[in-house]
């Protein structure tokens, strides 16, 4: 068995007395205070996260935009430079590696961020698809920091943070799903305006030895905006709400893209990419639906999903009672014939059934 990794802002967070998890074998920070403490701040002001154990792989050559649409679902060649892309890296069976987001950089320059406990895989599926394009394919995930920062009050933050300049877009301008290039400490830092809470918020990249500088600088800046570190619990909760998918959980590689919901980021019309062939998926596959249910009794991932007669419908892949809303929510894969808004079901909470109805995901929007 491995060591546990830890990401170079551990003493940062042992300091703030974070309890800590495994999480695709690394050592992250689980909570600082309380979970809801950190859910509701990120609602209503701003947390900031670590979440530099993700992976990064830099996407270089001439063929950089055809390789990426021959090695992704998407039609990457599409995306312009400034804009980020959602994708899913596919195994020839159809079932998804990953799901990743794409950065171009500059025409030919593109970023690959994808979850940290696939990175082996991930690497591994982009090298054996480089054949003959002309594309060098580098995993840099140990030379960045990544650092999250959501929440309301988090461009004001940013703006705000002492040692961020040289911002290439206004702060008010820039979009969902871009990116701007800043400074910080006179050093590259990338600001994309991306994340997994569903609420606004950016995603800062950075070397790995300015991480600690960084995180330092936005926590002073944002103290008095409400802003608190938060961790994956948190995290957790917010992406639930949501209804964002995590691999491992709503996403593996026996799930096929239209099952999860994602057949929109498949663009089947594109000649050919790793998948193409089988990427549909049997007319009788479970499908991803949201579950709402009163009371204070959340069904939790791996409990069953049943009908009145008790009859198994599925299986939960996400469950959390809700900060935000107040009532049990999840996310689980059921029958077709079960799967339509409104469907009355039953969860089953160790051994007790309890009524829930099938809704539409995500369960919760931000107020823009």
């Amino acid at each position: 068995m491995s060591d546990p990794r830890y990401t170079p802002l551990r003493e940062r967070h042992e300091a703030l007395g974070a309890s800590f998890t495994d999480f695709g074998g690394w050592q992250m920070p689980v909570r600082y205070t309380s979970d809801l403490a950190e859910h509701h701040a990120v609602r209503q002001a701003a947390g900031i996260f670590d979440i530099s154990h993700m992976a990064e792989f830099t996407v270089r050559g001439a063929d950089a935009a055809a390789y990426l649409d021959h090695a992704l679902a998407g039609r990457l060649s599409a995306l312009a430079v400034g804009k980020a892309k959602y994708s899913l890296l596919l195994a020839a069976t159809g079932g998804i590696i990953d799901d990743v987001i794409v950065y171009r950089l500059e025409n030919a320059d593109f970023l690959v961020i994808s979850n940290a406990g696939n990175r082996d895989a991930v690497r591994e599926a982009l090298d054996a698809r480089v054949e003959a394009f002309d594309v060098k394919v580098a995993d840099v995930s140990d030379d960045y920091a990544l650092i999250a920062v959501q929440g309301p009050q988090s461009e004001a933050i940013l703006a705000a943070t002492t040692g961020i300049s040289a911002v290439s877009i206004p702060w008010a301008e820039q979009k969902y799903y871009a990116w701007a290039a800043a400074t910080f400490n006179g050093r590259s830092l990338l600001l994309a305006r991306t994340g997994y809470t569903g609420e606004d918020g950016f995603e800062l990249l950075v070397a790995a030895d300015d991480a600690v500088a960084l995180w330092d600088a936005v926590l002073a800046a944002g103290a008095s905006h409400g802003l608190v570190p938060a961790g994956l619990a948190a995290r957790d909760t917010l992406r639930l709400e949501a209804g964002m998918p995590l691999y491992g959980h709503e996403l593996t590689r026996d799930t096929k893209p239209v099952q999860a919901g994602l057949g929109r980021v498949v663009v089947s019309a594109k000649e050919a990419f790793v998948g193409k062939d089988a990427v549909e998926a049997a007319p009788d596959a479970p499908v991803l639906v949201g579950l709402v249910a009163d009371g204070k009794r959340a069904g939790r991932a791996g409990y069953s999903v049943v009908d009145a007669e008790g009859a198994v419908l599925g299986e939960i892949t996400s469950g959390a009672l809700s900060p935000t809303l107040g009532h049990p929510i999840a996310m689980a894969y059921v029958t077709p014939s079960s799967a339509a808004e409104g469907t009355a079901v039953f969860l089953d909470v160790r051994g007790t059934s309890i009524p829930a109805t099938v809704t539409a995901l995500p369960f919760y929007r931000r107020t823009k």
